[in-house]
């Protein structure tokens, strides 16, 4: 009590509560590690600022070819380098001979079409051959075995008594089953008139007897439309040289214009039986052939030799083989195409150079089957067979005989093209 008798108050105490500090959540501290290992790594490979820097998309026209520009390894690599590729798949033929306003690029599967494009450019442009890739058929053991038996296919020899991938084609005896006469085993007389008529089929030359099952339908090789794919005006060309006795079609009568037109015309009318027409768009065989339902649609398939073994590769990756079901037949003699890859803008003119320059870019080519050009077409073969070696794919063996098919000039070879394909007339636009 105070000393007047009031009761004394006391003056309120404050009291402090203690409060606990958080700890950092344990995702968080788990993260940081990681985090900051992947900083480091920015860091060193110089790409820290790679998110904020400009991606330029070129607009680009492809064929067969584009398989290597959609690659998912191939798409980083031209990212590092600023650059995305929108791409419109086209056959090179239409690639070649439609408008190409608004494109960047283009990448015609051969060097006919590149001519084509090169001939409509009214100024000078950048471009670059990557590499090469010869034109092969595309086909199952079973077929290929039978074409053995029938004398116009030999076995490459294989390591170690394996089964053997590849198949050397006899071209002017093979040209002998398509021409629409029957040269296999004695058919029936279905017309009762003395005469067994008719094309070569599977069983008239001995399918039914090589692997237990049976195909009368007549043989032929599948091809994409000659009116827009680069593979088969390639293989309309290399029919043409093995029909005019190993020679260029147009060259004996290059003196003679009139001469010359008439020669083609009597040419195109000897190999229009031997050229199936029916197809897919572009060069899309090898999607077919390499699929499921592959042998169902085609025995014979036209397509390039880097389309198969890239299959093979990836196969031996996945599955720890080859694909021993599926075969290749080189022709004899060969053609061998040679993609351009063309710019038509400045933005294009960085994809050229970075194609040109870029050493990884060409180390996937080859993991992509491509025969990389490095010093010569020597070099090409040389470092393609030591990656499939190294990766356990047999190595395909180059043909004694070194006969190659040249393609004729620009203009014999349109006109073989439209008197056999009935192609419709060039886009009439500006370049």
């Amino acid at each position: 009590m105070s000393r007047t008798g009031t009761p004394a108050i006391e003056e309120p105490r404050l009291t402090t509560r203690r409060v606990r500090r958080r700890r950092t959540p344990r995702h968080v501290v788990l993260a940081v590690p990681v985090a900051l290992a992947g900083l480091i790594s920015l860091l060193v490979s110089g790409n820290t600022l790679r998110p904020f820097d400009r991606i330029t998309t070129l607009e680009a026209r492809m064929a067969s070819k584009s398989d290597f520009f959609r690659d998912p390894e191939v798409r980083r690599l031209l990212l590092a380098h600023g650059l995305r590729v929108d791409i419109h798949r086209l056959g090179s033929r239409g690639i070649a001979t439609q408008s190409l306003a608004g494109t960047d690029v283009v990448f015609p599967s051969g060097q006919p079409a590149a001519k084509l494009i090169l001939d409509r450019q009214d100024h000078s442009v950048r471009s670059v051959r990557p590499f090469v890739t010869p034109l092969v058929l595309g086909t199952f053991r079973d077929y290929a075995e039978t074409l053995v038996r029938a004398g116009v296919a030999t076995r490459q020899p294989a390591p170690d008594g394996t089964p053997t991938l590849y198949y050397d084609l006899d071209m002017p005896a093979f040209m002998g089953l398509l021409d629409g006469t029957d040269h296999g085993r004695p058919t029936a007389d279905q017309d009762h008139d003395g005469r067994t008529e008719g094309a070569d089929t599977w069983n008239g030359i001995g399918y039914d007897t090589t692997g237990g099952h049976s195909n009368s339908g007549r043989v032929l090789v599948r091809t994409s439309s000659v009116c827009e794919s680069n593979a088969a005006g390639t293989y309309l060309s290399l029919l043409a040289f093995v029909a005019g006795g190993n020679a260029t079609p147009g060259t004996e009568d290059a003196g003679d214009p009139g001469a010359a037109r008439a020669e083609v015309r009597a040419l195109a009318a000897r190999i229009r039986p031997l050229i199936s027409l029916q197809g897919m768009w572009a060069d899309d065989q090898a999607d077919s052939y390499l699929s499921d339902l592959g042998e169902s649609i085609a025995p014979l398939s036209l397509l390039y030799e880097h389309q198969y073994l890239a299959h093979q590769i990836a196969h031996r990756k996945r599955y720890g083989s080859e694909d021993t079901a599926r075969v290749l037949l080189y022709p004899t003699p060969y053609a061998l195409t040679e993609p351009q890859l063309i710019s038509l803008t400045d933005d294009g003119d960085r994809l050229v150079s970075v194609l040109e320059k870029d050493e990884e870019l060409r180390e996937r080519a080859i993991e992509l089957g491509f025969r990389v050009r490095f010093s010569g077409e020597e070099g090409t073969s040389a470092r393609l067979n030591a990656y499939l070696r190294g990766h356990g794919v047999q190595v395909p063996v180059q043909n004694a005989d070194r006969t190659k098919s040249y393609e004729p000039d620009l203009g014999v070879l349109e006109q073989l093209i439209t008197s056999i394909g009935t192609c419709p007339p060039p886009d009439g636009d500006a370049p």
